[in-house]
This record gives structure tokens, C-alpha cells and sequence, in this order.
């Protein structure tokens, strides 16, 4: 077991020893420095003695500091104004306009009805509207219909409620959505190929690995173009939806995943050779 931890974890060692020497420089930072020793009578041992018995006065005369209090946050309202960031109200409407058309026939990445919702952004203004004071809030939302291997990318003006423009396009992959992510690490453990990474997380934790749940995850899109030998249950990708999943325990080291790709269209995994 020792061995597969060096293969799998082996990189991981050395990001853990970078974290531990960031922390050292912080509390470097944070402790009273040793120059204080060496300043002048102003500065000196008698100077902080004197200051430490007036802030033990203070304190007794005064008593304990009052709680602090944390005032609530403002409400962000329906609508936002300008270019203000767009409004939980705002992105849950603009999704819901956007995605309409879809909600029966799309599939999400777990194959679940409805298309996987990927980002939705504040769009910019037409040029012809540069000059209102107040022009409409439009939204640009983006998913993947994983029935067609399509991404849509609509235009929504919040102001009117309607879908200005929408547009599919095949072949062109933006980076993963956290929920396509989480489905990716699930077909992983399902796979033989999860078989390390579960060895790996019993290992550092002296646990059963079982679902994505402990684990922070991030990751890529897997470009076969960039490679000279692609596996044959790769060769659908950049069609098909296809994913690098990077896994990390929570609160402790990483688990070296990159050598896998999961794609999500076909709900397969297969080990991809080195560059």
C-alpha cells in the first residue's frame, strides 16, 4: 500500500509541505517580532511592561468588552439596477425562460430531465442603448443538452421576460459545471479504473470511499486534440462531453485523478496515455 500511496500521492507531499510553510510564514507574521528587544528606552522591555499593567487597569475598570454584533446583510431586491450583479431572483428567472424550450427533451448530466445549467452571466448592453439612463437587464445563460451533446447559449431580457437569441452549437465544450463534476467522481468509484483512488482515500483516511461527499473536486475538459495516441473510448470526445476530474480530500491531501476521463455523454471511463 505504501507504494500506491508514493505513485498516487507522491506530488501531493510536496503541496502539503508548501501549505504547512505558508502557514509559518503566518504566524511568523502574526507573534510579536524580536525587534522589539532591541529598541531604544521607548521601545524597550520597560515600555511594554508599563503598557501591559495600564491595559490590565483599563481592562478592570472597564470590564469585559461588549459582544460584537454582526448587522444582517441588505435585501439585494428583485430587480437589480444598472450593472449591478444579477439578482438571485434574476438568475433564477433568466434560467428558467432560458431553459424552457428544453425542460422536456434535454437531459442533465446525470440523465435526469431538463439540460445541465452551466453559467449565466450579466450580458452588455445593445449599442443602440448606450445612451438610456436605464436600458434593459439582459442575461446570457449557457447549458448542455446532453441528449443532443449540444451547448445553447440564449439571450434573455430580464426586462421584457422574453429570449431574445438562442443558438446550438456541437463540439464546443466551456469548463465543468461543479454538479457534472460530482457526476464524473461518481462514475469513477463505479468504475474498476476508481479502484486507486478509493485505495488511495482508505489510506490517508482509514476509510471506505463510497460517494464524492468527502471529497473537494475540480477539473477540465478533455481536449483530444492535444494528444497523439487518443484510446478508442475516447474517440467520440470533443463531440461527446469528456472531463478530467481532479480530486482532493477535504481538509487534507490530493489524489492524483488526472490520468482518467469520464465522458459524460456516453457515462464511461477510460485511462488517457501520458502527453
Amino acid at each position: 500500500m505504501r507504494t500506491l500511496v508514493r505513485r498516487h500521492l507522491g506530488k501531493v507531499v510536496a503541496g502539503t509541505a508548501i501549505a504547512v510553510t505558508g502557514t509559518a510564514v503566518m504566524v511568523g507574521i502574526t507573534l510579536p517580532g524580536a525587534a522589539g528587544a532591541q529598541d531604544g528606552p521607548a521601545g524597550g522591555a520597560a515600555a511594554r511592561q508599563e503598557a501591559g499593567r495600564a491595559g490590565q487597569g483599563a481592562q478592570g475598570a472597564q470590564g469585559a468588552p461588549e459582544p460584537g454584533t454582526v448587522e444582517a446583510a441588505a435585501d439585494e431586491g428583485e430587480k437589480g439596477i444598472g450593472r449591478d450583479p444579477l439578482t438571485d431572483d434574476e438568475l433564477k428567472r433568466a434560467e428558467q425562460l432560458a431553459t424552457a424550450p428544453a425542460a422536456r427533451e434535454a437531459r442533465d448530466a446525470a440523465g435526469g430531465r431538463g439540460p445541465q445549467r452551466l453559467t449565466t452571466d450579466l450580458a452588455e448592453p445593445e449599442p443602440s442603448e448606450a445612451g438610456l439612463a436605464a436600458p434593459p437587464r439582459r442575461a446570457v445563460v449557457s447549458y448542455y443538452d446532453y441528449k443532443r451533446d449540444e451547448l445553447v447559449t440564449a439571450t434573455v431580457n430580464l426586462t421584457t421576460g422574453k429570449v431574445e437569441r438562442s443558438g446550438a452549437q456541437q463540439g464546443v465544450q466551456p469548463s465543468p459545471h461543479r454538479a457534472e463534476l460530482r457526476e464524473a467522481a461518481e462514475l469513477i468509484l463505479a468504475s474498476p479504473l476508481g479502484a486507486g483512488l478509493k485505495a488511495d482515500y482508505k489510506d490517508a483516511t482509514g476509510k471506505q470511499l463510497t460517494s464524492p461527499e468527502p471529497l473537494t473536486l475540480s477539473g477540465f475538459v478533455y481536449r483530444e486534440d492535444r494528444q497523439e495516441r487518443v484510446p478508442r473510448e475516447l474517440g467520440a470526445c470533443g463531440v461527446h462531453r469528456c472531463v478530467h476530474v481532479i480530486t482532493k480530500i477535504t481538509n487534507g491531501p490530493w489524489i492524483d485523478t488526472r490520468d482518467l476521463v469520464v465522458d459524460l455523454s456516453a457515462r464511461t471511463v477510460a485511462r488517457a496515455p501520458s502527453a
